[in-house]
């Protein structure tokens, strides 16, 4: 083989690696190319459902506002025809949209309103205040049993009767014939174990709790107060079975004077759709009533009569042997030295109500905490009765002087 042929034949296998050298270069370049119209793709693809979405934002924003109104009679069912009060103030005869199902409106409800036709375009939720949505007791329910109350047993009796009794059992009322009761008044002197009743309930029964201190429904504006008590009613219907728990009833259903002041007339307003609220024309259904005051002398006669309250439950003070179930109750957790010594502190405790005699089991502790001890002797209780015990005679004093 000559030198000429050795040559070509080494320039032919150089050409032939270059070429497969190279042709290995495009291939990796057109992999990467591929790689990089993908990743644009899916960044077209992205910008794409961006820009599609601020459309629609800006469409959105571009529709003409709503009116809020609320429903006041259906004329026709099958037309969806209506007649509507706008928040404006005036009514209007409206039809309903076709996105809006005629079978679904009802008297009451809020709807949105197309603000150049006055059509009803959407069905709104039932507007309900914070502070009322507020008033349910949801967690952290009372931790109060039945028997925590010492001394009540006649009381737990008719309040279990008049609240718990129909809405776990309404059959045995239904057998005898007759309604049961809607509410019960509960009144006495203070510390006598209204509220903690009105717990034991809320504790005890599986229905909704709402608590409501009358003070709460004393507002500043006008007509806020009956807009209140409608819209906790309102709660109470959505909620049932309920129980509707009213403490310091006397704060806004003290007796209707011909003399007022613009304060009181506004009380008053509110007593009125208090009223209405408890015996009106439209049926509560399973929402029970508890009001709890120690002024059942200022309250008005409308609301204490049969319809409303139909029992006022009395809570007096503790005599001998139910000041000795409630002590037994409050001690029984206390670390004390000598437990023969109840009777004495029974016997000279005479006049003093539950929340005192569980004020006295905490000054015997605090006693016996100030000599730096763990155990409670009997100077200590001897102590916090004479301290407990001059309150209630001091108080007792005021009361006299201001009657």
């Amino acid at each position: 083989m000559t030198t000429t042929k050795i040559k070509k034949k080494e320039k032919e296998t150089k050409d032939g690696e270059y070429l497969i050298t190279y042709t290995r270069h495009l291939e990796k370049r057109l992999r990467n190319l591929e790689t990089e119209k993908q990743l644009l793709d899916a960044e077209r693809l992205r910008l794409e459902q961006e820009l599609h979405s601020l459309r629609n934002e800006i469409d959105r924003l571009r529709e003409p506002p709503l009116v809020s109104a609320t429903v006041i009679d259906i004329l026709d069912e099958n037309k969806g025809r209506a007649i509507v009060k706008s928040s404006t103030g005036p009514s209007f005869v409206v039809n309903a949209s076709r996105k809006v199902k005629n079978d679904k409106l009802y008297s009451g409800m809020r709807v949105a309103l197309n603000q150049r036709t006055f059509a009803i375009m959407e069905i709104l939720p039932t507007k309900l205040d914070p502070f009322v949505k507020g008033m349910e007791v949801i967690d952290g329910v009372p931790d109060v049993t039945y028997n925590d109350i010492g001394g009540l047993e006649e009381q737990l009796l008719e309040v279990r009767e008049t609240v718990e009794l129909p809405l776990k059992k309404p059959e045995l009322f239904a057998k005898i014939g007759i309604d049961p009761p809607k509410g019960v008044l509960l009144h006495g002197a203070p510390g006598t174990g209204k509220t903690l009743v009105a717990k034991a309930v809320a504790h005890e029964t599986e229905a909704s709790f709402i608590r409501i201190i009358g003070s709460e429904l004393v507002q500043k504006f006008i007509g806020e107060g009956a807009r209140l008590v409608r819209e906790i009613f309102n709660l109470a219907k959505e909620k049932a079975p309920t129980i509707l728990f009213i403490d310091e009833l006397d704060a806004i259903g003290s007796q209707r004077l011909k003399i007022a002041t613009s304060g009181d007339r506004e009380v008053q307003r509110t007593l009125m759709q208090l009223l209405s609220e408890l015996d009106g024309f439209e049926s509560r259904g399973d929402v029970k009533i508890i009001g709890a005051t120690n002024r059942v002398d200022i309250l008005d006669p409308a609301l204490l009569r049969p319809g409303r309250f139909d029992r006022m439950i009395e809570f007096q003070i503790p005599n001998e042997v139910e000041r000795e179930s409630i002590f037994k109750i409050h001690i029984r957790k206390l670390n004390i030295e000598n437990r023969d010594n109840l009777n004495k502190y029974i016997k000279i405790t005479e006049g003093t109500t539950g929340a005192d005699i569980k004020a006295i089991c905490t000054e015997a502790g605090m006693f016996a905490i100030r000599r730096d001890s763990d155990i409670i002797k009997d100077e200590d209780f001897l102590n916090a009765i004479d301290k407990v015990m001059n309150k209630v005679k001091n108080n007792c004093i005021e009361s006299r002087l201001y009657s």
